[in-house]
């Protein structure tokens, strides 16, 4: 994470794989956009998600961890404002859909302006010369603390999930595998991806049963792999839930 120039700047970077310990003369507050990041800050192990984020302070020595397709949120500012402790607070609901409604601009756009030297991984980006990130960052600083809780690990569920779709995946199945009660994992998961365990598995099961439509396979062989009992469950769902006919998806 390089070093950027004040007053604040802020961007959305795509990271895959670890990242060395090391430390840079500014403070920087992240969460993720998707995915989540495993930490070592000052030599403590921590992680941030959609729902939790962290104050990194300026000097602090800091490594990380992501998984590949992870974003994340990254503010970079001057030490001060709050920012001179490590900090792990609950990410502001308005915070999850400001990224897509600030509307960045594109990198190749910010190669006019005095834009610092951004890093690789950088997949949008805008400096804050409005009040709108003065505003979200604010939130972000001022927000309650997160207490200590057991980390989700989203990763594990998508792949068990992604890996057996034909069974049956109850709620209970998946919160299971998170050793987390059914009402905690539900809150939880919301947080992390926006919509409940059931809401997320049908948009998974969909998906995969596009993509196979898509490539000329037999509707009754998709409905079976992607968990439907028949072929007119999963015809009903893709146009209840998307609009769209089986025989509409082979032409694509």
């Amino acid at each position: 994470m390089t070093p950027l120039l004040p007053p604040a700047a802020c961007s959305v970077r795509i990271y895959s794989g670890e990242y060395a310990v090391h430390a840079h003369d500014h403070a920087q507050v992240v969460y993720a956009v998707a995915g989540r990041m495993e930490l070592e800050v000052d030599g403590r192990a921590l992680w941030v998600d959609r729902a939790s984020g962290i104050v990194v302070p300026a000097g602090v020595r800091h490594g990380f961890f992501a998984p590949p397709g992870a974003r994340f949120c990254v503010i970079d500012l001057p030490s001060g404002r709050g920012t001179e402790r490590v900090r792990r607070f609950a990410v502001p609901e308005r915070a999850r859909g400001w990224i897509e409604a600030t509307g960045p601009v594109a990198m190749h756009d910010l190669e006019t302006t005095a834009a610092p030297a951004w890093p690789s991984g950088v997949a949008q980006a805008w400096l804050a010369n409005g009040p709108a990130l003065a505003q979200q960052l604010a939130g972000l600083l001022h927000a309650p603390r997160v207490l200590a809780r057991r980390a989700v690990p989203a990763e594990r569920v998508e792949q068990a999930v992604r890996g057996a779709l034909h069974e049956a995946w109850p709620t209970a199945r998946m919160a299971a595998l998170c050793h987390l009660s059914v009402p905690r994992f539900h809150t939880r998961w919301v947080e992390l991806t926006g919509a409940t365990p059931q809401a997320w598995l049908r948009g998974v099961r969909l998906d995969a049963a596009a993509r196979s439509l898509a490539a000329g396979q037999p509707l009754e062989r998709v409905a079976l792999a992607c968990g439907y009992a028949t072929a007119s469950a999963l015809a009903s769902a893709l146009r209840r839930e998307r609009g769209v006919g089986a025989r509409q998806l082979r032409r694509r």
